[in-house]
């Protein structure tokens, strides 16, 4: 299979064609955690409130499953570009093997720190039983999440980005449809409540990975997996991890941040720590569309620059930030426009509405910005830089943002962190701007 395409199709039809199929993934993958929340709500308020709680754990291990996916896919799409097919394999397979050791550490340790976690959050018995519950279910699918996300960074790698979405999309399809059967008990199914949510995300998955592997099977992709790419090559896995920690670290900071931001807003009411679980349900929808772009962008500009087409990587950076600011405009409208019925999916409480329509007005004014700093740090992993494109993440999700929302909490309570949103946001635009020059021109040196 040949790849040139990558570095020869003109830019803004390659990227459109490399990200359209993600962001119809990704759309997908939204609408799957908008209607999982919302048949959760249905059980009761408690149960949401035990869903955001667990979030930001399951949050962390999709992050370590993406993040060291980045790194799989940055390393691929290198040596393809530099035309070194050998350790192009070398890197997927030894990359499997990581995934599905992570998988297992990820499925021991969720599931053993559960209770202790949610009581740092709440000392409600009934909401601390139905996350545990949930967690025990979610959590032992960890390997296949793992095992899955590693495949869709490979085939992503290779240009295979239409394969990769009737994968997500098949998953994310059976876990719509299975939500209401397995949580209310359609037909022949028993009534699971919470347990039936995290058991349909599980099978969502395991459909997710079958795909992966059967196409593998049918139709094999430029880069291979076997055996007699096992062994040991320490330099290579050093650069899987060097760019796969960092990126993981990016993906994880969230689950930090609303962590914290959990527990600035508990001291003021239980209502503000639903609506910051309800806005991250929401912002998904958002983000993830930006994600898709990046997706497809990655692999671009770590081939590109393999191959040497260093003016090309600017092109293809540059059109990618046009288009997830057209993203971000558009989910600007969106919250401006209609807050409160988006708030209303998700709790029928008044007061939670009212809440959640005026945290979405005021955070949505950084989504434009945010687009800066979320193409400049994909940019960054797909140049194999993982360190500086942490430094950007450290910024929006930790330094700036939890002691700004922090300090701003003890001047206008919770609407303060909600300000700190868009503050951390205008902030960490201008900061990624100089890191992405810096590290460009470092790059520029190193070759």
């Amino acid at each position: 299979m040949q790849q040139t395409f990558m570095k020869e199709k003109p830019v803004l039809p390659l990227l459109m064609s490399m990200s359209l199929p993600m962001v119809v993934s990704m759309l997908v993958n939204s609408l799957y955690n908008i209607v999982d929340s919302f048949f959760v709500a249905q059980i009761s308020e408690d149960a949401m409130t035990a869903l955001s709680l667990v979030y930001p754990v399951q949050n962390f291990i999709n992050a370590a499953s993406i993040g060291f996916g980045v790194g799989i896919n940055a390393v691929i799409a290198y040596y393809l570009g530099a035309g070194n097919a050998r350790l192009a394999n070398t890197a997927a397979t030894r990359g499997m093997l990581f995934s599905a050791l992570h998988g297992v550490a990820a499925t021991v340790l969720g599931i053993a720190a559960m209770p202790s976690f949610l009581r740092l959050f709440t000392a409600d018995e009934t909401v601390i039983d139905l996350g545990v519950r949930y967690a025990r279910i979610a959590f032992a699918f960890s390997v296949i999440i793992m095992l899955g996300l590693a495949f869709e960074k490979i085939f992503q790698a290779v240009g295979s980005m239409k394969t990769t979405m009737v994968s997500l999309l098949c998953g994310c399809i059976a876990n719509i449809v299975l939500d209401p059967v397995l949580i209310f008990g359609l037909g022949p199914f028993p009534a699971m409540g919470i347990e039936g949510a995290a058991l349909a995300t599980g099978i969502g998955q395991t459909i997710t990975l079958a795909i992966y592997l059967a196409v593998y099977r049918l139709r094999p992709i430029r880069v291979r997996i076997g055996r007699q790419y096992l062994a040991a090559a320490r330099r290579l896995d050093g650069r899987l991890y060097a760019i796969g920690v960092p990126a993981v670290l990016n993906l994880a900071l969230p689950s930090l941040l609303i962590s914290a931001l959990n527990a600035i807003l508990a001291a003021y009411s239980q209502i503000y720590v639903v609506v910051l679980g309800v806005y991250y349900k929401l912002q998904t929808f958002l983000y993830l569309p930006a994600s898709g772009v990046v997706q497809g962008m990655r692999p671009l500009i770590g081939y590109n620059f393999g191959a040497g087409e260093r003016k090309r990587v600017s092109r293809i950076y540059l059109t990618a930030l046009a288009m997830c600011g057209i993203v971000m405009a558009v989910g600007t409208g969106i919250c401006l426009t209609v807050p409160g019925p988006l708030i209303a999916l998700f709790t029928e409480n008044p007061e939670t509405v009212a809440a959640g329509t005026a945290a979405l007005r005021i955070i949505s004014a950084g989504f434009v910005v945010s687009a800066v700093s979320v193409v400049s740090s994909g940019a960054l992993e797909g140049l194999g830089k993982g360190v500086p494109s942490l430094v950007i993440s450290l910024c929006r999700y930790t330094v700036i943002i939890i002691p700004a929302a922090w300090l701003l909490s003890r001047f206008w309570g919770a609407d303060g962190v909600w300000h700190a949103f868009w503050i951390t946001e205008a902030v960490t635009a201008v900061i990624a701007c100089l890191v992405y020059r810096r590290s460009i021109a470092e790059k520029r040196t190193e070759t």
